[in-house]
């Protein structure tokens, strides 16, 4: 029976198009071969990628790589991509590896990001801003009265409080500034294993099309999001608490009709218990509509209550849900340790998420930047120790995540029943920018 490596398998379905007896099955991400398969091999050459090639011990060799690198990045979201970018533009020779074929995809995002986080880097592109938000509507039952709040920006200077990327563009556009500034990229390329190697090398391991490689870099930085292995390989215990991650499940509709330069937020502890449901416009009547729980409190899945709210609005249902996607949001703390020998984490890795927004963009970003920047110091002293590297976890923690460890001791001082309290609703709306 013809087998498959899930690795190089592109889930483009062109096997299945050509097996006379029905024993393929593209299944979402996942290519199924059943019993049926009677070993034609007609598949094998219609696979682009050589998913059904039997392995060979020798490997393929990666296109256009060194063997060796200053500066690997596993993971090339916001974090990973600025990085990237930011260490080849001070001379470091970079990797940037990307676990998914398509940079940006899926998405797993609100997609919200402030003025001021983005211009800290660049101007905004019609390319990749969906929308531009000049005003926020609050809504929720807030000490068991229905409470609305309403703002608008006056930031004229800024054109508005804040930007719905399209993610999808905007990731991308990350990547390719770093690939500018001199990185090499490569997609649907795992680490699989990393590890210190005497006492000023790191050693990635690599699972890709081009087969299986150790990669030597003086820094690896770890950007490989919630789910992330590397913290774990470089000895950093990332576990997150259940009540420090916001379980979250969003649709993209299509045909709503939305104020589309307004976010719309609501804080209901039924539908949303200890987190809240959000409303983004995305242009040409499209709007992300997203629902975050507190994981320890989900007793119907996200997805289900998401679905219950939409269909109690009735500007939302007549809408169509043209993508759906879900995941976790760590609202907790950072790690007690962001470094190792050789090895930062940074973004939702390092959990440099806002506690109480569940806003990371702009976090990733500016974490990107300050661990290139340590990294670089690093080689440049030829020290790439946990000893020098912890510069990067003090210089983090008096910067952003001071305001992040004060909404997070802000978060926790109300339990998930108070978040519809008069107190709460006023650290909120100060949170996303409806109040001052």
């Amino acid at each position: 029976m013809v087998s498959v490596d899930p690795s190089l398998c592109g889930y483009c379905g062109s096997c299945v198009s050509v097996c006379p007896v029905g024993a393929l099955d593209l299944q979402e991400t996942r290519l199924a071969v059943s019993e049926a398969c009677v070993e034609c091999n007609l598949c094998l050459s219609a696979c682009p990628m050589g998913a059904l090639v039997a392995a060979t011990e020798s490997p393929r060799d990666l296109p256009m790589l060194q063997a060796s690198y200053d500066v690997v990045v596993v993971g090339a979201g916001p974090a990973g991509s600025t990085a990237a970018w930011q260490a080849a533009e001070q001379g470091l020779s970079v990797l940037l590896l990307e676990k998914r074929q398509e940079i940006g995809s899926p998405v797993r995002c609100a997609e919200g990001i402030g003025h001021e986080g983005l211009s800290a880097f660049f101007a905004p592109d019609r390319s990749w801003v969906s929308a531009t938000v000049r005003k926020i509507r609050i809504q929720g039952l807030i000490g068991g009265q229905q409470r609305l709040l309403e703002a608008e920006s006056q930031q004229d200077q800024s054109g508005g409080v804040g930007y719905i990327l399209e993610r999808r563009v905007f990731d991308c556009a990350l990547a390719e500034r770093a690939a500018q500034a001199g990185a090499d990229v490569l997609v649907k390329s795992a680490a699989t294993a990393f590890w210190w190697e005497g006492d000023s090398q790191a050693v990635v391991q690599v699972q890709s099309p081009w087969g299986h490689h150790e990669i030597s870099a003086r820094v690896v930085i770890g950007a490989d999001g919630v789910e992330s292995r590397l913290g774990a390989w470089a000895g950093l215990d990332t576990t997150l608490a259940r009540h420090d991650l916001m379980s979250c499940a969003q649709f993209l509709l299509a045909g709503v009709d939305i104020d589309p330069e307004c976010t719309y937020y609501y804080l209901d502890s039924h539908l949303a218990p200890g987190g809240y449901i959000w409303i983004f416009p995305k242009g040409s009547g499209c709007a992300n509509v997203g629902l975050g729980a507190q994981s320890d409190l989900v007793r119907i899945p996200p997805v289900e209550l998401l679905t219950r709210f939409v269909e109690s609005q009735p500007f939302l249902e007549r809408g169509s849900a043209v993508t759906l996607v879900a995941g976790g949001v760590p609202v907790g703390l950072p790690p007690p340790r962001l470094v190792s020998d050789g090895c930062l984490l940074v973004g939702d890795a390092a959990r440099q998420v806002d506690p109480i927004t569940g806003g990371g963009i702009a976090n990733a970003m500016s974490a990107g930047r300050l661990a290139a920047q340590v990294a670089a110091q690093a080689i440049e002293s030829d020290d790439v120790s946990q000893a020098f590297l912890s510069r990067y976890e003090q210089e983090w923690a008096q910067g952003v995540g001071r305001r992040m460890a004060r909404n997070y001791r802000l978060r926790r001082a109300f339990a998930p029943e108070q978040r519809t309290s008069e107190r709460f609703w006023l650290v909120f709306a100060i949170s996303v920018g409806a109040a001052k």
